[in-house]
């Protein structure tokens, strides 16, 4: 199953994001992960979301989000060139003997430390998915207490 990204400009209302989780479901899709947030424009919202399925899948997918009355335009960024990021709030426990250790790896990773206290480091990631797993399977041993991820965002790059 191939994971497809899309980016849709809605207006930004009540209820608007209900209907677009509601056309997943109702078709039995699942989605990964699904960021919301308003543009320059107050009266336009860009919603990022993941799903997972093969082309005729994210076909069916796309045709029936464009029939939504609030959406304005969607961008499937899968196979095309653009930029995507998460970024994670990561809880990590600081025991004396790896305190250095979580230092290093935030320091590798160019993270930052948000938060400290005698038992806890809250650590700022942000960058591909594929760099969260890898300070994420670097921290566990250490001992993740909580995690919290925004999932992806993307843009398009302009073509030249």
């Amino acid at each position: 199953m191939q994971k497809h990204i899309m980016s849709l400009l809605v207006e930004n209302e009540p209820g608007v994001l209900a209907r677009v989780a509601g056309l997943f479901s109702g078709r039995g899709f699942n989605i990964e992960s699904l960021c919301v947030a308003e543009t320059l424009d107050p009266l336009v919202s860009r919603i990022t979301l993941v799903t997972r399925g093969d082309d005729a899948v994210a076909e069916q997918i796309k045709k029936q989000l464009n029939k939504l009355i609030n959406v304005i335009k969607l961008y499937d960024l899968t196979g095309t060139g653009h930029v995507e990021r998460e970024m994670a709030l990561i809880k990590v426990t600081a025991k004396a003997d790896y305190r250095a250790e979580i230092l290093r790896v935030v320091d590798i990773f160019r993270c930052k430390v948000l938060d400290v206290s005698s038992v806890h480091y809250t650590i700022e990631v942000t960058g591909t998915a594929e760099k969260l797993g890898a300070i994420l399977s670097l921290l566990k041993p250490m001992g993740i207490k909580e995690i919290a991820r925004t999932g992806a965002i993307a843009l398009p790059r302009e073509k030249k």
